[in-house]
């Protein structure tokens, strides 16, 4: 796929719009509250039971709103496609995997190690997908704003705290942060071809969802039947998921896949400072450092995005 094709608007949308990147910015600010949200679960919430939970409703919620009166046609017409139905059906197990991995990853190796290694290795698997299949080539300034960011992103994580490294852990968050990847690759591919952002994005998380349905039933999700365990789960499904995968799928109109998800790592920025500020953890001099770092090098990408 060549650069033209990753980085071309929606046919409908006249132009290059810079709103991608802000598009891509307030989703994964979205996707920074969850583990500040996840703390008012109730005590039996398994954390796999509440990522299933998640994406179970979040990904029935965007079905539905592909499937409205005003969106049904991109959503028949993206269903049409033959060449379309392998890359829904490879995306939507990218996105079980990579929730399903993570949650894995961090009960085995703990949040800090399982989060920087599958944030911070999503935007160089991205890069590495794009190389490998023909998409847009990483530029230098992606090079030096991703080292930057990811070096940020893993100070501001770990920084001040001592993190047990289990191999079968940082495996499985590998595997979450290349299934991330390959998600993001086959949404902005259908995306840049012309399909409705919307549309796609329904798709892929509504088939997501019938594959996490039997993990949420085997997982005994009574916790989502209490009032904090309802609010928590239309929270996480409505707001983050629905609300967050959507602005992505827009930003995605406009933002080289490459770039977006180096975008994508403020989200360890907003869940830091929230646990600040809401939760009354204390951040040390490296992960203070750290954050600094990351909003160096999200700001060198956004303005090399914006220049071109």
């Amino acid at each position: 796929m060549s650069t033209r094709l990753i980085e071309s608007a929606d046919p409908a949308m006249p132009g290059r719009r810079p709103a991608g990147s802000a598009h891509i910015l307030l989703a994964a600010s979205l996707w920074g509250t969850t583990g500040t949200v996840q703390t008012l679960a109730p005590a039996g919430a398994d954390p796999v039971s509440v990522g299933a939970a998640r994406i179970v409703l979040g990904g029935t919620v965007l079905l539905a709103l592909a499937a409205l009166a005003g969106n049904a046609g991109g959503l028949r017409r993206l269903a049409s496609r033959r060449r379309n139905l392998w890359a829904l059906a490879f995306g939507a197990v990218c996105v079980a995997v990579y929730q399903t991995a993570f949650f894995a990853a961090v009960a085995r190796t703990g949040v800090a190690t399982g989060t920087i290694v599958t944030i911070g290795s999503s935007p160089a698997f991205t890069g590495l997908i794009a190389a490998l299949t023909g998409g847009a080539r990483p530029t230098v300034r992606w090079g030096a704003a991703t080292a930057c960011a990811v070096a940020g992103c893993a100070a501001l994580v770990g920084g001040g705290r001592s993190a047990g490294v289990e191999p079968l852990g940082v495996a499985l968050a590998l595997l979450s942060g290349l299934a991330y990847a390959s998600y993001a690759t086959v949404a902005a591919r259908l995306i840049t071809r012309g399909e409705s952002d919307r549309a796609v994005t329904g798709a892929l998380f509504g088939m997501a969802a019938a594959v996490l349905l039997p993990v949420l039933l085997v997982s005994s999700p009574g916790w989502a039947l209490t009032p904090s365990g309802a609010l928590v789960t239309v929270y996480l499904g409505v707001v983050t998921t629905s609300g967050g995968y959507l602005l992505y799928a827009r930003g995605l109109r406009t933002t080289p896949v490459t770039v977006a998800t180096t975008l994508t790592l403020a989200e360890p920025a907003v869940a830091a400072l929230l646990g600040l500020l809401v939760l009354d953890e204390r951040l040390g001099g490296v992960a203070l450092a750290g954050l600094a770092t990351l909003a160096a090098g999200l700001l060198l990408l956004i303005v090399g995005e914006r220049r071109r």
